[in-house]
């Protein structure tokens, strides 16, 4: 091997370790090995940010904003009330959402479609008396399934693209997906519909009124009347076991006591941190009568000289901003209108490594963090200083319009329930006819995918669909960087030799020269990828692959590439490969080794089917 192979192989190999490693974003870590390849020489600094120009990226985000657009006016909404069937049984009604997911994501956004159907899943869940991740297992993997169908379902589709456009072949169409794609996606919606919600794991019994998030850990104070005052840790812990909670640690004065002293008596005002299921945590708190958060004990006298105070505030020169929070803090004061709401945290959140400190959420917003459900691991830091992260389950208090505001600015997804959007019937038209065009336009040839969408976007922007600040919301921000920095990564992995490098090695060793076999290997190897690393990421590493594969057999690069497509899709086996796979970990309470319970067989049906319609629709 070439000196240069050795260092682009290196970086690579470093860049998945950081991938599976998971302690960095993977944009971080993707912008690091794009850095590493320019420092080496391997990319000329000339061309390090191509990536952020390239056809495939302005795509995605057009793509995002114009998703967005039909999930805000409520076409979305209107598609689900009018597609999901109300009096059903389990299978029926599985198969309708898990289809409804599937059209939705060959057009829109994944994670968008699965942010808007989940607490819909979790309705049917409770309708059906089924366990939520019954629901929304293939509710997830639904929206990988539809991914494959068109060349926008999905940025890995369109890193495939891109790379056939390189090869002097042109790029593929909108539908040249299709054929194939539509055939697995069926045939894994089919699947999941009869047998697979089957056989997935139940976390919580039938019939049960929530669901598992799995434990929260949350705070409670000592209140002036509790009857925990002067009793020992021992005591109080043994008037939880009940509950089926116990007690991690003690606050006091500010001071966090790790490993408190079992026999010192707990104080008015302590604060307790208290691990518990959701189900548990009320009877736990009213068995020593604690209360929730570090509200002073005179809050209640507080409450009405609050209210005058403010009235004098907003008359002595606040401006209107001041002033609506001043009115939202008196909201969150008003009991009888507070509610308790779940939120799951979303891919691209304000939240994400922020910690309840840090939002200062009483002041801003009127509404209280009572505790973060992390499931798989326990949170060592107190709750307001604990820094949010993907997936987690945060349990909200206050007025619900004020917690739907904060979940519609700060990206998150409500899990009980959801809000309403008041649907605008010009609106809808006018994003429909806007996707409509993009659509039309690409897959015409009149111009090529990044122009149309493009298009699209102007449109709404013309029309004013949606607010400008909605449509830059909308770009999964940290998808288009490792996008941008990958690309010039993956040609420095083609241009050194080091993809012909890998290629030869599967196709002697492994396929030993039958193509049919090579394309298999392909295949398999895609998928295994994408359930470690991004799809988008692995599509940029092993299209080369596929080419080189392809031109060593002297076999049309047609089929390798779609089976790489294909292969980035089907991220079935952990919950970290897809963002829509993470995001059901919490509210589905699942665990890490849960998701090849189903995915497993799905991929195998994935295979089967996809191997022989790769080879009719694109001839070796």
């Amino acid at each position: 091997m070439t000196p240069a192979q050795w260092m682009i192989l290196a970086i690579l190999a470093a860049t998945l370790c950081l991938f599976l490693y998971g302690r960095w974003r993977h944009d971080i870590v993707a912008a690091t090995a794009l850095l590493a390849t320019v420092l080496v020489g391997l990319v000329p600094t000339s061309q390090a940010f191509t990536g952020f120009a390239h056809p495939a990226v302005i795509t995605v985000a057009c793509v995002l904003i114009l998703s967005s657009a039909l999930l805000h006016t409520g076409v979305v909404d209107m598609l689900a009330e009018r597609l999901l069937p109300t009096e059903a049984g389990p299978t029926l009604t599985i198969a309708a959402l898990v289809t409804l997911s599937a059209l939705l994501s060959s057009f829109m956004n994944n994670v968008g479609a699965l942010a808007l159907l989940m607490p819909i899943a979790l309705q049917i869940a409770q309708r059906q008396s089924l366990a939520p991740g019954k629901i929304l297992m293939p509710l997830a993997f639904g929206t990988m399934l539809g991914g494959m169908t068109t060349l926008i379902g999905t940025p890995s589709n369109l890193i495939v693209s891109d790379f056939r456009s390189r090869m002097g072949d042109g790029a593929f169409d909108m539908f040249a997906f299709t054929p194939v794609g539509i055939t697995v996606a069926a045939g894994g919606v089919l699947f999941v519909a009869v047998i697979g919600w089957r056989i997935v794991p139940a976390r919580e019994r039938a019939g049960a009124d929530s669901f598992d998030t799995g434990a929260y850990l949350t705070e409670a104070r000592v209140a002036s009347n509790s009857k925990a005052i002067g009793m020992t840790l021992l005591e109080a812990e043994a008037e939880l076991q009940e509950a089926d909670a116990q007690i991690i640690s003690l606050v006091r004065n500010e001071i966090r006591l790790t490993a408190p002293h079992t026999t010192g008596p707990l104080r008015e005002n302590d604060l307790v941190l208290i691990e518990a299921d959701p189900e548990a945590l009320a009877k736990a708190l009213d068995s020593l009568g604690l209360v929730f958060g570090e509200t002073p004990p005179d809050a209640d006298k507080d409450a009405a000289e609050t209210k005058n105070h403010q009235n004098k505030l907003i008359t002595d020169g606040k401006t209107k901003e001041q002033a609506e929070q001043d009115k939202k803090i008196e909201r969150s004061i008003q009991l009888d209108e507070v509610e308790l709401i779940e939120l799951v945290v979303l891919p691209g959140s304000s939240l994400l490594g922020r910690s309840a400190s840090d939002l200062n959420l009483r002041e801003r917003f009127g509404i209280n963090l009572l505790a973060i459900s992390r499931q798989g691991s326990r949170i060592q830091s107190r709750v307001r200083h604990t820094a949010l992260r993907l997936g987690d389950v945060l349990l909200m208090q206050g007025p619900s319009d004020l917690i739907a505001e904060f979940a519609a600015n700060a990206g998150c997804a409500p899990l009980a329930t959801r809000s309403l959007r008041a649907p605008d019937r010009n609106k809808m038209i006018l994003a429909c006819t806007a996707m409509a065009i993009a659509i039309g336009v690409t897959a015409l040839n009149i111009l090529p995918a990044a122009i149309s969408f493009l298009l699209g976007v102007v449109l709404l922007m013309l029309f004013r669909v949606l607010p400008l600040r909605k449509m830059y919301e909308a770009v999964d921000w940290p998808v288009i960087v490792l996008l941008a920095a990958l690309l010039p990564v993956a040609q420095a992995t083609e241009t050194t030799g080091a993809a012909k490098l890998i290629a030869d090695l599967l196709m002697d060793d492994v396929a030993q020269g039958n193509a049919i076999i090579a394309l298999t290997v392909v295949l398999l190897t895609t998928m295994f990828m994408s359930d470690v690393i991004n799809n988008a990421a692995t599509a940029a590493i092993m299209c080369p692959i596929a080419i080189s594969s392809a031109a060593q057999l002297n076999v049309s690069a047609d089929p390798f590439l779609m089976a790489v497509a294909i292969g980035a899709s089907a991220a079935f086996l952990t919950p970290i490969g897809h963002q829509n796979n993470t995001l059901i970990l919490g509210p589905g309470g699942f665990r890490f080794g849960d998701y090849w319970r189903m995915g497993l067989p799905l991929g195998i049906v994935v295979t089967l089917i996809a191997i022989p319609m790769l080879l009719l629709v694109w001839p070796l």
